[in-house]
Protein backbone atom coordinates (compact mmCIF):
# COMPACT_ATOMS: atom_id res chain seq x y z
CA UNK A 1 0.00 0.00 0.00
CA UNK A 2 1.40 3.54 -0.78
CA UNK A 3 1.99 6.33 1.54
CA UNK A 4 -0.51 8.16 -0.12
CA UNK A 5 -3.10 5.53 0.42
CA UNK A 6 -2.01 5.32 4.51
CA UNK A 7 -1.98 8.89 5.17
CA UNK A 8 -5.08 10.78 5.73
CA UNK A 9 -4.17 14.29 4.39
CA UNK A 10 -7.04 16.06 6.55
CA UNK A 11 -4.97 15.15 9.78
CA UNK A 12 -1.50 16.14 7.96
CA UNK A 13 1.14 18.64 9.06
CA UNK A 14 2.20 20.88 7.01
CA UNK A 15 5.72 19.86 6.91
CA UNK A 16 3.94 16.14 6.10
CA UNK A 17 1.93 17.67 3.76
CA UNK A 18 5.34 19.04 2.19
CA UNK A 19 7.05 15.96 1.97
CA UNK A 20 4.16 13.87 0.05
CA UNK A 21 3.97 17.02 -2.44
CA UNK A 22 7.48 16.66 -3.40
CA UNK A 23 7.32 12.85 -3.28
CA UNK A 24 4.34 13.28 -5.72
CA UNK A 25 2.15 10.79 -3.83
CA UNK A 26 -0.58 13.94 -2.82
CA UNK A 27 -1.56 16.88 -4.66
CA UNK A 28 -2.24 20.12 -3.27
CA UNK A 29 -5.93 19.76 -4.96
CA UNK A 30 -6.50 16.61 -2.41
CA UNK A 31 -4.74 17.99 0.71
CA UNK A 32 -7.01 21.71 0.52
CA UNK A 33 -10.27 19.18 -0.60
CA UNK A 34 -9.45 17.38 2.98
CA UNK A 35 -8.90 20.63 4.53
CA UNK A 36 -12.59 21.92 3.54
CA UNK A 37 -14.16 18.52 4.57
CA UNK A 38 -13.00 19.28 8.26
CA UNK A 39 -14.24 22.68 7.76
CA UNK A 40 -17.75 21.74 6.56
CA UNK A 41 -17.39 18.80 8.64
CA UNK A 42 -16.62 20.44 12.42
CA UNK A 43 -17.01 24.39 11.91
CA UNK A 44 -20.83 24.40 12.20
CA UNK A 45 -20.43 23.34 15.76
CA UNK A 46 -17.47 25.32 16.99
CA UNK A 47 -17.80 28.25 14.15
CA UNK A 48 -14.38 29.22 14.00
CA UNK A 49 -14.47 30.06 10.63
CA UNK A 50 -16.68 33.32 9.83
CA UNK A 51 -15.43 33.12 6.14
CA UNK A 52 -14.55 30.51 3.54
CA UNK A 53 -13.13 30.68 0.01
CA UNK A 54 -14.40 27.08 -1.60
CA UNK A 55 -13.82 28.34 -5.15
CA UNK A 56 -10.60 30.38 -4.20
CA UNK A 57 -8.85 27.54 -2.42
CA UNK A 58 -9.29 25.21 -5.33
CA UNK A 59 -8.31 27.40 -7.65
CA UNK A 60 -5.11 28.16 -5.69
CA UNK A 61 -4.44 24.76 -4.96
CA UNK A 62 -4.81 23.55 -8.89
CA UNK A 63 -2.35 25.92 -9.50
CA UNK A 64 0.25 24.80 -7.11
CA UNK A 65 -0.37 21.39 -8.15
CA UNK A 66 0.63 22.21 -11.37
CA UNK A 67 3.83 24.06 -10.03
CA UNK A 68 4.72 20.99 -8.47
CA UNK A 69 4.62 19.11 -11.37
CA UNK A 70 6.44 20.77 -12.84
CA UNK A 71 9.18 21.23 -10.28
CA UNK A 72 8.34 24.97 -9.82
CA UNK A 73 6.98 24.93 -6.26
CA UNK A 74 7.92 28.65 -4.72
CA UNK A 75 8.30 27.32 -1.51
CA UNK A 76 7.84 24.08 0.93
CA UNK A 77 4.13 25.72 2.00
CA UNK A 78 3.41 25.78 -1.80
CA UNK A 79 -0.20 24.26 -1.66
CA UNK A 80 -0.37 24.34 2.07
CA UNK A 81 -3.75 25.24 3.27
CA UNK A 82 -3.69 28.12 5.41
CA UNK A 83 -6.21 30.03 7.52
CA UNK A 84 -5.65 33.58 8.54
CA UNK A 85 -7.79 35.77 11.18
CA UNK A 86 -10.43 38.61 10.76
CA UNK A 87 -8.25 41.26 11.86
CA UNK A 88 -6.03 40.16 9.01
CA UNK A 89 -6.45 41.57 5.59
CA UNK A 90 -7.01 39.39 2.83
CA UNK A 91 -7.42 40.58 -0.97
CA UNK A 92 -10.82 39.17 -1.94
CA UNK A 93 -12.24 38.24 1.42
CA UNK A 94 -14.25 40.49 4.03
CA UNK A 95 -12.57 43.18 6.35
CA UNK A 96 -14.78 43.26 8.98
CA UNK A 97 -12.49 42.72 12.08
CA UNK A 98 -15.23 40.87 14.11
CA UNK A 99 -17.72 44.16 13.77
CA UNK A 100 -20.94 44.88 12.49
CA UNK A 101 -19.96 48.53 12.35
CA UNK A 102 -16.81 47.31 9.16
CA UNK A 103 -19.75 47.00 6.44
CA UNK A 104 -20.00 44.21 3.82
CA UNK A 105 -16.59 45.36 1.82
CA UNK A 106 -13.94 43.04 0.50
CA UNK A 107 -10.36 43.76 1.05
CA UNK A 108 -8.27 45.41 -1.97
CA UNK A 109 -5.04 44.53 -1.08
CA UNK A 110 -3.26 41.99 1.28
CA UNK A 111 -1.99 42.33 4.85
CA UNK A 112 1.89 41.81 5.00
CA UNK A 113 1.30 37.93 6.07
CA UNK A 114 -1.63 37.05 3.43
CA UNK A 115 0.79 38.72 0.97
CA UNK A 116 3.93 36.50 2.44
CA UNK A 117 1.76 33.81 2.21
CA UNK A 118 0.27 33.83 -1.12
CA UNK A 119 3.57 34.37 -2.66
CA UNK A 120 5.00 31.46 -1.31
CA UNK A 121 2.40 30.00 -2.82
CA UNK A 122 -0.32 28.71 0.12
CA UNK A 123 -3.71 28.06 -0.18
CA UNK A 124 -5.46 30.82 1.25
CA UNK A 125 -8.64 29.19 2.69
CA UNK A 126 -10.25 31.77 4.42
CA UNK A 127 -10.92 33.52 7.97
CA UNK A 128 -10.83 33.22 11.49
CA UNK A 129 -13.03 34.26 14.19
CA UNK A 130 -12.20 36.73 16.85
CA UNK A 131 -13.38 39.49 19.05
CA UNK A 132 -14.59 42.50 18.03
CA UNK A 133 -11.43 43.90 16.90
CA UNK A 134 -9.30 42.23 19.06
CA UNK A 135 -10.60 43.64 22.36
CA UNK A 136 -10.86 40.76 24.81
CA UNK A 137 -9.46 37.24 25.79
CA UNK A 138 -12.77 35.28 24.77
CA UNK A 139 -13.95 34.42 21.21
CA UNK A 140 -17.41 36.48 20.60
CA UNK A 141 -18.94 39.05 18.67
CA UNK A 142 -22.18 40.67 17.63
CA UNK A 143 -21.66 40.17 13.74
CA UNK A 144 -20.56 36.15 13.94
CA UNK A 145 -21.27 34.82 17.27
CA UNK A 146 -19.17 33.06 19.67
CA UNK A 147 -16.35 30.33 18.87
CA UNK A 148 -16.81 27.11 20.69
CA UNK A 149 -13.61 24.67 22.62
CA UNK A 150 -14.21 21.46 20.95
CA UNK A 151 -13.45 19.53 23.68
CA UNK A 152 -16.48 20.79 25.35
CA UNK A 153 -18.78 22.83 23.43
CA UNK A 154 -19.99 24.50 26.29
CA UNK A 155 -16.74 26.49 27.52
CA UNK A 156 -15.20 29.27 25.69
CA UNK A 157 -12.15 28.37 23.41
CA UNK A 158 -10.21 31.49 24.95
CA UNK A 159 -9.15 34.79 22.71
CA UNK A 160 -8.72 36.83 20.42
CA UNK A 161 -7.08 34.08 18.28
CA UNK A 162 -9.90 31.53 19.50
CA UNK A 163 -10.80 30.94 15.58
CA UNK A 164 -7.74 30.06 14.89
CA UNK A 165 -6.71 28.26 17.45
CA UNK A 166 -9.38 25.42 17.45
CA UNK A 167 -8.74 25.64 13.50
CA UNK A 168 -5.46 24.21 14.37
CA UNK A 169 -7.12 21.86 16.94
CA UNK A 170 -9.59 20.48 14.41
CA UNK A 171 -6.88 20.56 11.52
CA UNK A 172 -9.23 22.84 9.36
CA UNK A 173 -6.12 23.17 7.44
CA UNK A 174 -2.58 23.06 8.28
CA UNK A 175 -1.42 26.48 9.50
CA UNK A 176 -2.82 29.29 11.05
CA UNK A 177 -2.70 32.95 11.90
CA UNK A 178 -3.27 34.89 14.79
CA UNK A 179 -2.46 38.09 16.52
CA UNK A 180 -1.58 38.91 19.94
CA UNK A 181 -1.70 41.72 22.34
CA UNK A 182 -2.46 40.69 25.56
CA UNK A 183 -2.14 36.84 25.25
CA UNK A 184 -4.22 36.55 22.52
CA UNK A 185 -2.29 33.61 20.85
CA UNK A 186 -1.59 32.31 24.24
CA UNK A 187 -4.59 31.84 26.06
CA UNK A 188 -6.48 30.07 23.04
CA UNK A 189 -3.58 27.81 22.38
CA UNK A 190 -3.45 26.88 26.31
CA UNK A 191 -7.65 26.56 26.34
CA UNK A 192 -7.38 24.25 23.17
CA UNK A 193 -4.59 22.39 23.65
CA UNK A 194 -1.76 23.47 20.44
CA UNK A 195 0.92 25.28 19.84
CA UNK A 196 1.22 29.13 20.05
CA UNK A 197 3.98 31.49 19.22
CA UNK A 198 4.29 35.17 19.84
CA UNK A 199 7.34 36.47 18.20
CA UNK A 200 9.40 39.54 19.20
CA UNK A 201 7.60 42.74 18.51
CA UNK A 202 8.00 43.82 15.03
CA UNK A 203 9.18 40.95 13.51
CA UNK A 204 6.24 39.57 11.84
CA UNK A 205 5.01 42.60 9.85
CA UNK A 206 1.68 43.98 10.17
CA UNK A 207 -0.30 46.26 7.99
CA UNK A 208 -2.70 48.02 8.92
CA UNK A 209 -2.07 48.54 12.23
CA UNK A 210 -3.32 47.08 14.79
CA UNK A 211 -5.96 48.67 16.94
CA UNK A 212 -3.42 48.00 19.75
CA UNK A 213 -0.22 48.66 17.82
CA UNK A 214 2.48 48.96 20.26
CA UNK A 215 0.94 45.77 21.61
CA UNK A 216 0.26 43.60 18.85
CA UNK A 217 2.09 41.00 17.44
CA UNK A 218 1.45 38.39 14.99
CA UNK A 219 2.18 34.96 14.83
CA UNK A 220 1.25 31.15 14.29
CA UNK A 221 -0.88 28.73 15.94
CA UNK A 222 -0.10 25.31 14.51
CA UNK A 223 0.21 21.36 16.20
CA UNK A 224 3.74 21.19 15.81
CA UNK A 225 6.56 23.55 16.27
CA UNK A 226 8.22 22.51 13.51
CA UNK A 227 5.32 23.82 11.47
CA UNK A 228 5.02 26.95 13.13
CA UNK A 229 8.44 27.23 12.14
CA UNK A 230 7.94 26.43 8.39
CA UNK A 231 5.07 29.54 8.44
CA UNK A 232 7.69 31.61 10.27
CA UNK A 233 10.38 31.22 7.45
CA UNK A 234 7.29 32.80 4.90
CA UNK A 235 5.87 35.69 7.44
CA UNK A 236 8.77 36.86 10.00
CA UNK A 237 10.52 38.99 7.68
CA UNK A 238 10.51 42.30 7.05
CA UNK A 239 8.07 44.71 5.63
CA UNK A 240 8.21 48.24 4.51
CA UNK A 241 4.81 49.11 5.62
CA UNK A 242 4.99 48.53 8.91
CA UNK A 243 5.79 51.40 10.88
CA UNK A 244 7.15 48.99 13.70
CA UNK A 245 8.62 46.41 11.36
CA UNK A 246 12.40 45.54 12.40
CA UNK A 247 14.84 43.79 10.79
CA UNK A 248 16.00 41.49 13.49
CA UNK A 249 14.62 38.40 12.08
CA UNK A 250 16.35 35.12 12.38
CA UNK A 251 18.42 34.00 9.28
CA UNK A 252 17.35 30.61 9.85
CA UNK A 253 13.79 30.37 12.01
CA UNK A 254 14.30 26.68 12.53
CA UNK A 255 18.35 27.17 13.73
CA UNK A 256 19.46 24.32 16.87
CA UNK A 257 15.71 23.30 16.82
CA UNK A 258 16.45 19.68 17.53
CA UNK A 259 19.60 20.77 19.48
CA UNK A 260 18.54 19.92 22.77
CA UNK A 261 18.40 21.89 26.11
CA UNK A 262 21.61 21.31 27.84
CA UNK A 263 23.23 23.85 29.18
CA UNK A 264 19.88 25.74 29.25
CA UNK A 265 19.01 27.80 32.63
CA UNK A 266 15.05 27.84 32.97
CA UNK A 267 13.54 30.19 35.84
CA UNK A 268 10.53 29.09 36.97
CA UNK A 269 7.31 30.51 38.62
CA UNK A 270 3.34 29.53 39.43
CA UNK A 271 2.68 32.23 41.77
CA UNK A 272 1.03 35.80 41.06
CA UNK A 273 -0.76 38.08 43.60
CA UNK A 274 -3.66 38.82 41.12
CA UNK A 275 -4.88 35.21 40.94
CA UNK A 276 -4.96 32.06 42.37
CA UNK A 277 -4.13 29.21 39.77
CA UNK A 278 -6.23 26.21 39.56
CA UNK A 279 -4.18 23.25 41.89
CA UNK A 280 -4.43 21.04 38.60
CA UNK A 281 -2.55 23.34 36.43
CA UNK A 282 -0.35 24.23 39.65
CA UNK A 283 1.01 20.20 39.69
CA UNK A 284 1.13 20.02 36.07
CA UNK A 285 3.67 22.54 35.72
CA UNK A 286 5.27 21.52 38.65
CA UNK A 287 5.56 18.01 36.49
CA UNK A 288 6.71 20.62 33.17
CA UNK A 289 9.54 21.91 35.30
CA UNK A 290 11.19 18.23 36.28
CA UNK A 291 10.66 17.10 32.94
CA UNK A 292 12.42 20.08 31.23
CA UNK A 293 15.28 18.88 33.66
CA UNK A 294 15.34 15.47 32.47
CA UNK A 295 16.14 16.95 28.85
CA UNK A 296 19.39 18.51 30.35
CA UNK A 297 18.43 22.15 31.37
CA UNK A 298 18.77 23.61 34.64
CA UNK A 299 15.27 24.67 36.64
CA UNK A 300 15.42 26.82 39.66
CA UNK A 301 11.77 28.75 41.15
CA UNK A 302 11.84 32.52 41.22
CA UNK A 303 9.61 34.69 42.77
CA UNK A 304 7.17 36.12 39.95
CA UNK A 305 8.81 38.79 37.97
CA UNK A 306 6.17 40.86 36.83
CA UNK A 307 3.36 41.34 39.64
CA UNK A 308 1.22 44.46 39.71
CA UNK A 309 1.43 45.38 36.18
CA UNK A 310 -2.59 45.27 35.37
CA UNK A 311 -2.67 49.17 35.62
CA UNK A 312 -0.02 49.49 33.11
CA UNK A 313 -2.02 47.58 30.83
CA UNK A 314 -5.08 48.82 31.45
CA UNK A 315 -4.14 52.43 30.94
CA UNK A 316 -3.02 51.80 27.26
CA UNK A 317 -5.75 49.35 27.00
CA UNK A 318 -8.39 51.27 27.79
CA UNK A 319 -7.00 54.74 26.45
CA UNK A 320 -6.93 52.52 22.88
CA UNK A 321 -10.64 51.30 23.49
CA UNK A 322 -11.65 55.39 24.03
CA UNK A 323 -9.89 56.27 20.76
CA UNK A 324 -11.66 53.29 18.54
CA UNK A 325 -14.24 54.35 19.66
CA UNK A 326 -13.80 57.89 19.27
CA UNK A 327 -14.04 57.04 15.15
CA UNK A 328 -17.43 55.60 15.69
CA UNK A 329 -20.97 57.10 15.06
CA UNK A 330 -23.74 56.75 17.36
CA UNK A 331 -25.11 53.93 15.03
CA UNK A 332 -22.31 52.22 15.04
CA UNK A 333 -21.60 52.61 18.52
CA UNK A 334 -25.19 50.92 19.19
CA UNK A 335 -23.64 48.35 17.00
CA UNK A 336 -20.78 47.39 19.07
CA UNK A 337 -19.90 44.72 21.77
CA UNK A 338 -21.29 46.72 25.27
CA UNK A 339 -18.16 45.34 26.98
CA UNK A 340 -15.65 47.18 24.47
CA UNK A 341 -17.74 50.21 25.05
CA UNK A 342 -17.68 49.78 28.65
CA UNK A 343 -13.33 49.47 27.96
CA UNK A 344 -13.69 52.90 26.37
CA UNK A 345 -15.74 54.50 29.50
CA UNK A 346 -13.55 53.03 31.68
CA UNK A 347 -10.57 55.57 29.79
CA UNK A 348 -12.12 58.64 30.70
CA UNK A 349 -10.70 59.27 33.58
CA UNK A 350 -7.39 58.97 32.66
CA UNK A 351 -5.32 62.29 32.36
CA UNK A 352 -2.22 62.29 29.57
CA UNK A 353 -0.15 61.83 32.76
CA UNK A 354 -1.38 58.72 33.57
CA UNK A 355 -0.83 57.41 29.91
CA UNK A 356 3.03 58.82 30.53
CA UNK A 357 3.63 57.09 33.50
CA UNK A 358 2.65 54.05 32.17
CA UNK A 359 4.80 54.27 29.20
CA UNK A 360 7.64 54.71 32.08
CA UNK A 361 6.05 51.70 33.67
CA UNK A 362 6.61 49.76 30.67
CA UNK A 363 9.68 50.88 30.15
CA UNK A 364 10.87 49.82 33.93
CA UNK A 365 9.06 46.28 33.17
CA UNK A 366 11.10 45.36 30.43
CA UNK A 367 14.26 46.85 31.90
CA UNK A 368 13.24 43.75 34.82
CA UNK A 369 12.39 41.13 32.21
CA UNK A 370 15.20 41.56 29.93
CA UNK A 371 18.17 41.74 33.45
CA UNK A 372 15.89 38.28 34.79
CA UNK A 373 17.43 37.26 30.68
CA UNK A 374 20.86 37.73 31.73
CA UNK A 375 20.59 34.99 33.95
CA UNK A 376 18.04 32.67 32.45
CA UNK A 377 18.14 31.54 29.25
CA UNK A 378 13.97 30.98 29.68
CA UNK A 379 10.81 31.68 31.90
CA UNK A 380 8.82 28.91 32.73
CA UNK A 381 5.12 29.73 33.80
CA UNK A 382 0.99 28.64 33.31
CA UNK A 383 -0.05 30.36 30.13
CA UNK A 384 -2.93 30.63 31.90
CA UNK A 385 -4.03 30.16 35.24
CA UNK A 386 -7.44 28.61 34.83
CA UNK A 387 -8.73 25.84 32.91
CA UNK A 388 -11.48 26.98 29.94
CA UNK A 389 -15.25 28.22 31.67
CA UNK A 390 -18.16 29.17 29.85
CA UNK A 391 -18.27 29.90 26.54
CA UNK A 392 -21.37 32.94 27.45
CA UNK A 393 -18.70 34.80 29.83
CA UNK A 394 -16.14 37.12 29.33
CA UNK A 395 -14.26 36.32 33.21
CA UNK A 396 -15.31 33.34 34.96
CA UNK A 397 -18.46 32.82 36.03
CA UNK A 398 -19.08 33.88 40.06
CA UNK A 399 -15.38 35.28 40.05
CA UNK A 400 -15.92 38.55 41.00
CA UNK A 401 -13.80 39.64 38.02
CA UNK A 402 -14.19 42.90 36.34
CA UNK A 403 -12.43 42.24 33.31
CA UNK A 404 -9.84 39.45 30.71
CA UNK A 405 -6.48 41.11 32.39
CA UNK A 406 -6.96 40.19 36.04
CA UNK A 407 -7.13 36.20 34.99
CA UNK A 408 -4.55 36.72 32.28
CA UNK A 409 -1.35 37.69 34.83
CA UNK A 410 1.51 35.56 32.54
CA UNK A 411 0.60 36.64 28.86
CA UNK A 412 0.07 40.81 28.91
CA UNK A 413 3.38 41.46 30.38
CA UNK A 414 5.31 39.87 27.52
CA UNK A 415 3.42 42.25 25.41
CA UNK A 416 4.72 45.52 27.28
CA UNK A 417 7.77 43.79 27.01
CA UNK A 418 7.37 43.31 23.36
CA UNK A 419 9.70 39.83 24.39
CA UNK A 420 8.92 36.49 22.54
CA UNK A 421 6.51 33.97 24.56
CA UNK A 422 4.83 30.96 23.33
CA UNK A 423 2.14 28.29 25.12
CA UNK A 424 2.97 25.01 24.58
CA UNK A 425 0.24 21.93 25.24
CA UNK A 426 1.61 19.91 28.40
CA UNK A 427 -1.69 17.38 29.42
CA UNK A 428 -5.25 17.91 30.58
CA UNK A 429 -7.18 18.32 33.64
CA UNK A 430 -9.34 15.08 35.11
CA UNK A 431 -12.37 16.86 33.16
CA UNK A 432 -9.87 16.24 30.15
CA UNK A 433 -9.62 19.87 29.58
CA UNK A 434 -5.95 21.21 28.09
CA UNK A 435 -3.74 22.77 29.68
CA UNK A 436 -0.70 24.91 28.85
CA UNK A 437 2.53 25.84 30.33
CA UNK A 438 4.37 29.33 29.24
CA UNK A 439 8.24 29.29 27.98
CA UNK A 440 9.47 32.97 27.47
CA UNK A 441 12.59 34.32 26.43
CA UNK A 442 15.13 37.95 25.91
CA UNK A 443 14.53 39.89 23.05
CA UNK A 444 15.43 38.43 19.83
CA UNK A 445 15.65 35.37 21.48
CA UNK A 446 12.80 33.52 19.91
CA UNK A 447 14.69 30.71 18.96
CA UNK A 448 15.46 29.96 22.45
CA UNK A 449 11.59 29.37 23.29
CA UNK A 450 10.94 27.42 19.68
CA UNK A 451 14.09 25.20 20.48
CA UNK A 452 12.79 24.51 24.15
CA UNK A 453 9.06 23.67 22.91
CA UNK A 454 10.50 21.60 20.17
CA UNK A 455 12.45 19.75 23.09
CA UNK A 456 9.39 19.20 24.95
CA UNK A 457 7.09 18.50 22.31
CA UNK A 458 8.76 15.73 20.15
CA UNK A 459 9.28 14.32 24.07
CA UNK A 460 5.55 14.56 24.92
CA UNK A 461 3.51 15.06 21.58
CA UNK A 462 0.08 16.58 21.95
CA UNK A 463 -3.52 14.65 21.65
CA UNK A 464 -6.11 16.91 19.56
CA UNK A 465 -9.40 15.78 19.67
CA UNK A 466 -10.86 13.33 16.99
CA UNK A 467 -14.87 14.50 17.73
CA UNK A 468 -16.31 17.29 19.32
CA UNK A 469 -16.83 17.60 22.52
CA UNK A 470 -14.75 14.37 23.63
CA UNK A 471 -13.72 15.46 27.43
CA UNK A 472 -17.12 15.02 27.89
CA UNK A 473 -16.57 11.14 28.31
CA UNK A 474 -15.48 12.18 31.67
CA UNK A 475 -18.63 13.22 33.02
CA UNK A 476 -20.31 11.69 35.93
Amino acid sequence: MSRKAQTDLGLCTATELAELYRSGEASPVDATRAALARIERFNPGVNAYTYVDEEGALKAARASASRWGQGNQRSPLDGVPVSLKDLTDVKGMPSSEGSSTSGEGLCDSDAPPAEFLREAGAVLLGQTNTPEFGWKAVTDNPRYGTTLNPWDTRLTAGGSSGGAAVAAALNMGALHQGGDSGGSIRIPAAFTGVFGFKPTFGVVPQWPPSKMASLSQIGPLTRTVEDAVAMLKVIGRYHYRDAYAIRAQPEDWGYALKDGLKGFRIAFTTQCNSVSINPEIEKRLNVVAKEFEKLGATVERIDPPFEDQIEVFRALWFIASEELCSQMSDKQLEQMDPGLRACAERAKPYRGLDLFRAQVNRALLTEKLEHLFQDYDLLLSPSVPIPPFEASDSVPPESGMRDWMEWTPYTYPFNLSEQPAASVPCGFTKEGLPIGFQVAAGKYDDLKVLRASYSYMDEHPPHFPESLNENLKHDV
